[in-house]
C-alpha cells in the first residue's frame, strides 16, 4: 500500500480516516503491521478495518500520532484506560508518556488580588501560585506618572504633559504591587498615577475603575472568583482570590529517522508549553 493511499477505519463504531503513512509512524506497532497486512486480528470489511476497541479513545491515538505529542482536554480523566488502548496497539512510545499522569494533568493556579482604597490613592498587590502567569500580567500593566499644577487640576484633563511609564515593584517572581490616584508634592505640585492594562488602551485613575478592569481582564484569562474577604479592616484592604485550571504541558516524542532500520526511536521527551 502506498503511503499517500488513505485508510479508513471503523474503531468501535467510530469511522477515522488517515494516511496510510500515519499509522506506519512507528512501524513496529500493530497500526503498522495492519497497514502491511502482518496482523489478521485487524478484518477488512467493505474497504475498512474493523478493530474492536475504544472509538472515543482512538481519537487521542490518532492525535498522537499526528503530532507525537500528548495533549488531553482538561476534563480528561481515563489515563489509566488510554494507556491500555497504547499497549494494544503497540504504541509503547505513548504509553510510557501516559504512565506520567503527574505531568499531563491540568494544574489548579490561584491568583489573589488586595486592593486598598486610601483617600486619593488606590494600592495593588497580586500575589500568583503560577510565576509565569504574573509575568505575563506584568507586561499587560503599565503605570503612567504625570505632573499638574495644583491649580489646572480640576480640568477633566488635567496633564497636558508627555506622561511617563513606571516599573512595576516586584518583590517577587510570584507577585507585583502598584499603585494609581493623585497625591500632591513639594511645591504644590499633584502627582498622578494612571494604569493601563492591555488590550484596553485606556489610561486610569480611578482605582475601583482600574480594579473592575482588572477583574474582568482575568476572567477572559480563565480565572474565576471563588471568595472576597477583607484583610486588614483598619486599613480596608480588599482581597479577591480567583482559580483556573491551567492546561498541563503537553509531553513529547521525539522522531529520530536514523535509529536503526524501524526509522523511528523515541530519542527524549520534552514539554511543550501551550497556552499562557
Amino acid at each position: 500500500m502506498s503511503s499517500r493511499e488513505l485508510v479508513t477505519l471503523s474503531v468501535g463504531g467510530v469511522r477515522f480516516v488517515t494516511r496510510a503513512s500515519t499509522l506506519q509512524r512507528f512501524p513496529e506497532s500493530r497500526l503498522a503491521r495492519m497497514v502491511n497486512d502482518d496482523d489478521r486480528e485487524f478484518t477488512l470489511v467493505n474497504g475498512e478495518f474493523f478493530v474492536d476497541r475504544d472509538g472515543a479513545l482512538f481519537g487521542y491515538i490518532m492525535d498522537f500520532l499526528r503530532t507525537l505529542q500528548v495533549s488531553l482536554p482538561a476534563d480528561f480523566s481515563d489515563y489509566q484506560r488510554l494507556q491500555r488502548e497504547a499497549e494494544y496497539y503497540g504504541l509503547y512510545p505513548l504509553a510510557d508518556l501516559l504512565s506520567q499522569e503527574h505531568l499531563l494533568k491540568p494544574k489548579l493556579e490561584i491568583l489573589e488580588v488586595r486592593f486598598s482604597l486610601q483617600e486619593m490613592q488606590a494600592f495593588f498587590r497580586i500575589f500568583g501560585s503560577c510565576s509565569t502567569t504574573i509575568e505575563a500580567l506584568a507586561e499587560q500593566i503599565t503605570v503612567f506618572i504625570g505632573q499638574q499644577s495644583g491649580q489646572g487640576w480640576n480640568s477633566p484633563f488635567p496633564s497636558q504633559k508627555r506622561l511617563v511609564p513606571l516599573p512595576l515593584e516586584r518583590p517577587s517572581h510570584h507577585d507585583m504591587v502598584f499603585l494609581c490616584g493623585t497625591e500632591y508634592s513639594a511645591g504644590d505640585q499633584v502627582v498622578a498615577r494612571y494604569v493601563s492594562i492591555k488590550p484596553d488602551n485606556r489610561k486610569l485613575i480611578n482605582g475601583t475603575n482600574v480594579l473592575g478592569l482588572l477583574l474582568d481582564s482575568l476572567f477572559k484569562d480563565g480565572f474565576r472568583l471563588i471568595s472576597t474577604r477583607t484583610v486588614a479592616s483598619e486599613e480596608k484592604v480588599e482581597c479577591y482570590t480567583l482559580e483556573r485550571m491551567k492546561r498541563a504541558a503537553g509531553l513529547a516524542v521525539m522522531v529520530n529517522q536514523n535509529a536503526g532500520s524501524s526509522g523511528v526511536a523515541q530519542a527524549r521527551r520534552s514539554q511543550v508549553q501551550k497556552g499562557k
